[in-house]
């Protein structure tokens, strides 16, 4: 079996849990991390370039909070690669593994003793260009810097879903629901379902409320003309990605990967978020 571990230098201080998980796996697996990203210790590991990783490995582990597991999720899942979080972060919704469980959940993943989840990912596109995005979490819409409001205009296969005023809109899957879609007052979704969810950030409205959409329908989202200057920039999964201006178009379908979470324990999505939220 071909390991790859992933750590987050800014969490995984001198590499402490890093170490840990090659000791754990060394002379049971080969053992496989980013030529940028050196153990001070020999274990055998076989360093290659960063994006040379995801054409070899079977298997990731990934090392920091949920948001590391978010960074590398695109690529797993364009790779088909399963992933499992070893929490160094707050919440640990998708980094379910403590570094005190690391060791039982490894022998776990060595003998096969475990299940996949897989997760929904969606894929935004602009003005039909070539280059395209896919998001675990979610897409943000929000306002650039120094704008007080904009408006947006939200389509499913060409019927007007609502029109938004306010700082932006956050269009996230099930497994988004529970992070900044919650924030912003949308509902939790178990992460399993598909679909989209659709909530708006500090709308200038009343009436506006959190939609819960169909995966099986395209999304298309506008800027209004309600503002001169109106202008934003899109986000995905927490990334700045690009500005866009009233001219632009945004199409959102559910991707055709889908990131395969390895899951060792036996808590639910419910129990989880009782602990996590709570």
């Amino acid at each position: 079996m071909k390991i790859a571990i992933i750590t987050n230098i800014t969490k995984d201080i001198g590499f402490i849990t890093a170490i840990s998980a090659a000791e754990l796996l060394k002379g049971r697996a080969e053992i496989y991390m980013s030529s940028d990203c050196v153990l001070p210790q020999d274990f055998g590991i076989k360093y290659v370039p960063y994006e040379q990783l995801w054409s070899i490995v079977d298997i990731a582990v990934v090392i920091g909070g949920d948001g590391t597991l978010l960074r590398v999720a695109a690529r797993c899942a364009r790779n088909k690669i399963p992933a499992i979080g070893i929490n160094l972060g707050k919440v640990g919704f998708l980094t379910e593994v403590e570094p005190g469980e690391m060791k039982q959940a490894l022998d776990k993943i060595l003998n096969d003793e475990y299940t996949i989840e897989d997760r929904m990912l969606l894929k935004i596109q602009v003005n039909d260009e070539n280059v395209s995005y896919h998001a675990l979490n979610d897409v943000v819409i929000a306002k650039t810097e120094g704008m007080r409001l904009i408006s947006l205009d939200l389509f499913t296969d060409g019927e007007l879903v609502n029109h938004y005023v306010g700082d932006g809109l956050i269009i996230a899957t099930p497994t988004g629901s529970t992070g900044y879609s919650i924030s912003a007052g949308g509902p939790v979704v178990d992460p399993r379902m598909n679909l989209y969810i659709s909530t708006p950030i500090c709308a200038h409205m009343l009436s506006v409320r959190s939609a819960v959409l169909s995966a099986e329908r395209g999304l298309t989202l506008r800027l209004g003309k309600d503002y001169k200057e109106n202008s934003a920039i899109i986000t995905t999964d927490g990334e700045r990605q690009r500005f866009i201006s009233p001219e632009d178009e945004i199409k959102i379908t559910k991707s055709d990967y889908k990131f395969e979470l390895i899951r060792v324990g036996t808590s639910s999505f419910y129990n989880t978020l009782i602990s996590k939220l709570s």
